[in-house]
């Protein structure tokens, strides 16, 4: 799941990068990857920090 996870925030990661050279950067596309984007971050955030918890 780390990894999908890890593939999808990639692909975010690309088409914002992407959009923020042919878009303005508050244009409605831009504005809806960048929030799909930090909604993976946050995710992978948690399970992280779960992963690192249930370590100790």
């Amino acid at each position: 799941m780390e990894k999908k996870l890890l593939k999808r925030i990639e692909g975010l990661r690309k088409k914002l990068n992407k959009f923020g050279y042919t878009h303005n950067l508050i244009d409605d596309e831009v504005v809806e990857v960048s929030q799909q984007l930090d909604c993976l971050l946050n995710q992978y955030y948690r399970i992280s920090t779960y992963q690192q918890l249930s370590f100790w």
